[in-house]
């Protein structure tokens, strides 16, 4: 049976997986807005140039069309729409719950979209075959038919007036011929003339030499009614040879007929017209006018009915989108909170708690469980970090005794790779340990060390160059489960200190064993000299040489034991405040006297006195043996050099803040091939020395705090390097590390 927190297998497809990875790569998204604004505005361009370019004659789009173009603008903006709810959903989601406010913005935009888009598909299918049906040619002929039916009707009663007006203009010229106006049945001739073809109101008209006209006979006439205006009107288009001239009122026909052109006659006949025809012919006319208007209004119309269902669909749509985003703040909400938290937790802050809902639903129930991990996980912590405090205190307390230890600690691999080194070891083994990396093997670091690990050997003593110095280590070796750890001391000084120990008992045994019984000897034979020198006739002379090889050599002894007595003897220094550059100086000046065929120069920066605690004695014993061994090894080099050769020597002279530095260069032989024991007793190259002036200045110099070096110039001399501790009282015997 399987576990209830066992994970359940992703059911997405693998293709749409690597599709949904490959559009985030490559933005797909953002092409798609473009592509979406670019058919936008190729869309609005289409719909703008079809409305613009459309027949003058007012005939309507294809409502096929119309709908077409309708849909095709309105899918890229309910897109760009969409997208742009997207992108609102992402920054307001800040990438902690984007893909849920995604997918609720693009589930409500769908519902909102897809049927917005059919409605209005189908409302503007709808309007446009509305549309076509009353603007049609069926439609348009029926409107043209009506209204020509009544403007031929009310034509009709004005082409009847007319034909009799011009019929009663003729009958009245021939009545005129044969009764005159005068004769008092004329009213009734002419009233016989007008009723029958209905004239309510006629007058005969004479036209006056300046062109105004005046009434001469009127039938009917009533007060309002004044036909003079009119016939003027009408004179110049009779005169030009019209029969009739008929002009229509609302409320009258109007004709003006010549009854004699030359003697400037005129008849005038009015016809009160039919208030039916003449309503229906207006009628007629004002729906023909307004259907005219409509007819070139329709694509105005087609166009704000397409752009009503656009703005009105764009924004349920719009609406849809803001819902979905205020409904998705509502419910991810909490579960944004829940993500801050737990990043929270995550950046280390396990004392944090959720607050919010935390009744019974399923918000609430993980509100919970993740107080209780994180209270659960604040306790852990507390526990990790008060054993990891714990184990840096030790380990902090391990590192601050292997730094303080004077023995030098290595860890390493089975594989010979250091893994653990501290500063003393750093100190004996690297040439600088300052700014220099550190090497990976121990075959690398220390190959004689490297050689008895390999050997199997736990303990020995090897020796190590650094710096041009042989230093002689005491190594122990300790297996452990990983690798091995080594221990060593440099124990060069203390076998160095040995021998000087033991030569200096044995200065000590030679000045008690020799000193003592010099003297008598030296006396007993300055007293044969004198008493039998005279009694010796022959070989005087070798008698004479004999004693006094006898008190030479004896003095030779006396000078090596007083020699051998203030190597074993040297006395405590007196340490003082002295002027350092000025008992160089002094030094100087005497083997400069001593020696004028020697270069000296002395290099300083200093312009001042440089103080520093010594015993003025022994600081100026030690910088004068060394210039006289630096001037012996001029003078030895002068035997077998060139003529032009001459001795140099140069003393340099430098401070820093806890030492004075005293180096002496020369340009004599150079340093012997046992230069290793140079500092021990009783070790000479010359033939006239005991061994002891170096080991005597180098015993002043560590008791002065310093340290001597020597090393080989390029030009074939020697470099001894001094240095004096500026308070050696402070500072331990042989130099600071």
């Amino acid at each position: 049976m399987a576990s209830a927190a066992s994970v359940q297998p992703n059911t997405t497809p693998r293709w749409w997986r690597r599709f949904v990875v490959t559009s985030r790569r490559a933005n797909l998204v953002g092409y798609l807005e473009i592509f979406f604004a670019v058919a936008f505005l190729v869309m609005v361009a289409s719909t703008w140039a079809t409305f613009t370019a459309a027949p003058p004659n007012g005939q309507l789009l294809p409502s096929r069309q119309v709908a077409g173009l309708l849909i095709g603008t309105l899918i890229p903006a309910m897109a760009l729409l969409v997208l742009a709810g997207r992108r609102l959903a992402l920054r307001r989601a800040a990438g902690s719950t984007a893909r849920l406010h995604v997918r609720l913005v693009f589930f409500f935009s769908m519902i909102a979209a897809v049927p917005t888009l059919l409605v209005a598909g189908f409302a503007a299918f709808l309007f446009q075959s509305g549309v076509d049906f009353w603007f049609s040619d069926n439609s348009r002929g029926l409107m043209e038919n009506a209204n020509q039916l009544a403007e031929s009707y009310y034509e009709e009663n004005q082409l009847d007036l007319a034909n009799e007006t011009i019929s009663m203009a003729m009958d009245m010229r021939s009545i005129l011929e044969r009764v005159p106006v005068t004769d008092p049945n004329f009213a009734l001739v002419y009233q016989f003339q007008a009723q029958p073809r209905d004239v309510i109101e006629s007058a005969i008209l004479q036209a006056l030499p300046d062109s105004s006209m005046r009434t001469a006979v009127a039938y009917g006439l009533s007060e309002e009614s004044n036909p003079v205006p009119f016939a003027e009107e009408t004179l110049g288009d009779i005169r030009r040879g019209e029969q009739v001239v008929v002009r229509g009122t609302p409320e009258r026909i109007e004709a003006v007929a010549p009854i004699d052109r030359q003697a400037g006659i005129y008849l005038y006949t009015a016809r009160n017209a039919e208030a039916t025809s003449f309503r229906s012919w207006e009628s007629a006319r004002s729906i023909s006018t307004a259907y005219d208007e409509l007819t070139r209004r329709a694509r105005a119309l087609q166009l704000r009915f397409n752009l009503a269902l656009f703005f009105v669909s764009l924004a349920l749509v719009g609406l849809a989108v803001w819902f979905a985003l205020r409904f998705a703040d509502r419910q991810v909400e909490p579960l944004t909170d829940l993500i801050a938290a737990a990043r929270k937790v995550g950046a280390g802050n396990f004392a944090l708690r959720v607050e919010g809902r935390t009744g019974a639903d399923e918000i609430g129930l993980l509100n919970r469980a993740f107080n209780r991990m994180t209270a659960q996980l604040e306790k852990q912590t507390d526990a990790l970090l008060a054993a990891n405090d714990e184990l840096e205190e030790r380990r902090s307390f391990i590192e601050a005794v292997l730094e303080s230890v004077s023995a030098g600690v290595i860890s390493i691999d089975r594989n010979m790779n250091v893994l653990l080194m501290n500063a003393p070891a750093q100190a004996m083994l690297m040439e600088d340990a300052v700014g220099q990396p550190r090497p990976a093997t121990l075959r690398q670091l220390a190959p004689q060390i490297a050689v008895m690990v390999e050997a199997g050997l736990a303990q020995g003593v090897v020796s190590h160059s650094r710096r041009g110095e042989l230093l002689t280590l005491a190594v122990k070796i300790g297996e452990e489960a990983e690798g091995y750890v080594i221990t060593f001391e440099d124990i060069t000084r203390q076998l160095l200190d040995q021998r000087q120990a033991a030569w200096s008992d044995v200065a000590r045994r030679i000045a008690h064993e020799i000193k003592n019984p010099l003297t008598p000897i030296q006396l007993a034979t300055e007293r044969l000299k004198r008493r039998y020198r005279k009694q010796i006739h022959e070989d005087g002379e070798l008698f004479d040489e004999l004693t006094s090889t006898i008190v030479r050599q004896v003095g030779g002894l006396r000078k090596m034991v007083d020699e051998f007595s203030s190597f074993a003897r040297l006395p405590k220094p007196v340490f003082r405040t002295e002027d350092a550059l000025d008992l160089v100086r002094q030094s100087l000046f005497l083997q400069e006297v001593g020696h004028q065929d020697v270069n000296y120069l002395l290099l300083t920066d200093s312009e001042g006195p440089i103080r520093i605690q010594c015993d003025r004695h022994q600081f100026g014993q030690a910088i004068t043996n060394i210039l006289k061994n630096a001037y012996e090894a001029t003078e030895a080099k002068a035997q077998n050099a060139e003529p032009d050769y001459r001795g140099k020597i140069v003393v340099m002279v430098e401070e820093d803040d806890d030492a004075l530095h005293v180096a002496i260069e020369d340009n004599g032989i150079g340093l012997p091939q046992d230069r290793d024991r140079i500092l021990e007793p009783y070790v000479t190259n010359r033939e006239k020395g005991t061994g002891l002036g170096l080991a005597i200045v180098n015993k002043i110099v560590e008791e002065h705090g310093g340290e001597m070096t020597f090393s080989s110039l390029e030009s074939g001399g020697t470099r001894v390097a001094m240095r004096f501790a500026r308070d050696p009282l402070t500072t331990p015997v042989g130099g600071a590390q």
